[in-house]
């Protein structure tokens, strides 16, 4: 007897429908075979199902049986098809039967004694059944948080095998979870940072306001101990809530490589991630054999902050010029290419020489000339091309780490950045959240023209500077991002000059 049930294959961050196929003869002795390109995990699960199966008191079928995961020239990793082929050696050995096979997505993971157990990509699961117009999913209870914030999809946990078989026989009604995302991104919007923490530094900050404003990124240049580390980790304390889309498309991130912490329905604070500098190409951004996310995929709509900036490998570094570029990452392989979303804000932070003090009134320098300029040379210029903001953070003097004021706070900024961002929003309109920092050439000649005063001291520094034409269209970004910030609809040569002086480390770098 044929049985069919649907279930979900993972491409990168994508669920794609995957048809389990279960024959069950009536003849035949060898067992049961999976075919459609299974990986280990998934041949595996025959001991895990027929266990399962006698443990709860069913028969595993003696015959030999064929299940075939469609389309077959998908790979099929995993345990999330455990519960549908556990369910469809059922029905095609006519042990249950059910006429609500058509009407869910059905995966899960068992456990020797039947019980279920999460598996990666239960958001993706629930966006597809939305869009392809199932009723409902049914999958493990440790999913269902995840999985529930999506609407007009009924969402059914079940933590046994059991369960789903009595549900499917219609011996047991199963009440859908459903989660409001929108609350959740309201109530848990908390930090214990706060730009207050940070002594003197009002230059730094207001170059990290103005960041956060635009979505820019920005490298921090000084010695150690100036407080480059504590202004990096204080940005996602000032840049705008997320919204729903964000959230989501962060979160299917973490579910996708099984990274969002257990019961979670919802990531509701942007990402600060940090790798260290000894970190691969592959995990900074993705790779491996099966395409998995890195460090930038992890950071989407968050921030990346890249610490001791140029011990990075350089050929690790020039990989970030594509992501950096179009927001998102692909990865070829011989059989597929995947793409995982990557539009993060850079916080890039580093010494101005090997041993940290050059230029620095408090200690001198012990580096040679020659050593400065290799170490400096690590960052090429194409990628400081992308890097919008460049700024000094010298040592604080004592009086400022001594003084008894706190200097500008965390929600004096926050509240600059959401007002610079309504602005932009209405700006740019139907195009969503979209900010200064990602406006397309066409939208720059549009919203960021200039004055005939402007004209000519760009013309200046581009010649006196030899900037590129990247870093032209930076400066106008960030200008226009000051006079966000100063609710003005033009550009005014103040604002120029300020994001002019952003990129005067172009000479020096």
């Amino acid at each position: 007897m044929l049985a069919r049930l649907h279930s979900v294959a993972l491409q990168g961050i994508e669920a794609v429908i995957c048809a389990v196929e279960v024959d069950v003869p009536k003849r035949g002795f060898q067992g049961p075979i999976i075919v459609g390109l299974p990986d280990a995990a998934v041949k595996e699960s025959i001991h895990r199902i027929k266990t399962a199966l006698n443990n709860c008191g069913y028969q595993f079928p003696r015959s030999s049986s064929v299940i075939n995961l469609a389309p077959a020239d998908l790979k099929k990793e995993g345990p999330a098809y455990d519960l549908p082929i556990a369910l469809g050696l059922m029905l095609g050995d006519a042990q249950i039967s059910t006429d609500r096979l058509n009407q869910y997505l059905i995966l899960g993971e068992l456990g020797l004694d039947g019980r279920t157990r999460s598996v990666r990509g239960a958001l993706s699961v629930a966006l597809l059944a939305q869009k392809m117009g199932y009723r409902g999913v049914i999958l493990p209870r440790e999913n269902a948080p995840e999985a529930a914030v999506v609407n007009d999809v009924d969402i059914l946990p079940v933590s046994h095998l059991t369960e789903a078989v009595s549900f499917l026989t219609g011996e047991l009604d199963i009440e859908p979870v459903s989660v409001d995302g929108q609350v959740l991104l309201q109530q848990t919007r908390q930090y214990e940072a706060d730009f207050a923490d940070v002594r003197g530094q009002e230059h730094a900050k207001r170059a990290m306001l103005i960041a956060a404003a635009g979505g820019h990124n920005i490298l921090l240049i000084g010695p150690p101990g100036s407080g480059k580390t504590m202004l990096s980790r204080r940005l996602p304390t000032i840049m705008p809530p997320l919204t729903l889309a964000e959230a989501l498309e962060t979160t299917r991130i973490y579910s996708a490589a099984g990274h969002l912490p257990t019961g979670s329905a919802l990531l509701t604070v942007r990402p600060f991630r940090t790798p260290h500098h000894t970190a691969s190409a592959a995990a900074l951004v993705g790779g491996g054999t099966v395409p998995q996310p890195g460090e930038v995929s992890y950071a989407n709509h968050g921030v990346l902050f890249l610490d001791e900036f140029p011990e990075f490998q350089r050929t690790i570094l020039e990989t970030l010029r594509q992501p950096l570029e179009d927001g998102v990452v692909t990865i070829a392989r011989a059989h597929a290419a995947v793409q995982f979303p990557a539009r993060f804000m850079l916080v890039a932070a580093m010494n101005p020489c090997p041993c940290g003090y050059f230029g620095s009134p408090l200690k001198s320098c012990k580096c040679q000339p020659g050593a400065i300029d290799k170490y400096l040379a690590r960052i090429s210029g194409p990628l400081l091309d992308r890097i919008d903001i460049h700024v000094e953070v010298p040592a604080v003097p004592f009086q400022d780490l001594r003084a008894v004021a706190d200097g500008t706070n965390s929600a004096s900024m926050s509240q600059r950045v959401w007002q610079a961002r309504r602005i932009q929003q209405q700006r740019f309109g139907a195009e969503g959240m979209l900010c200064n920092g990602r406006m397309s050439n066409r939208q720059l000649r549009q919203f960021a023209g200039l004055d005939n005063e402007g004209e000519a001291l760009l013309r200046q520094a581009l010649v006196q500077l030899g900037l590129s034409a990247r870093a032209h269209d930076k400066i106008l970004r960030v200008a226009r991002t000051i006079a966000d910030l100063d609710q003005q609809e033009r550009i005014q040569p103040q604002h120029l000059t300020e994001a002019i002086h952003y990129r005067r480390l172009d000479r020096q770098l």
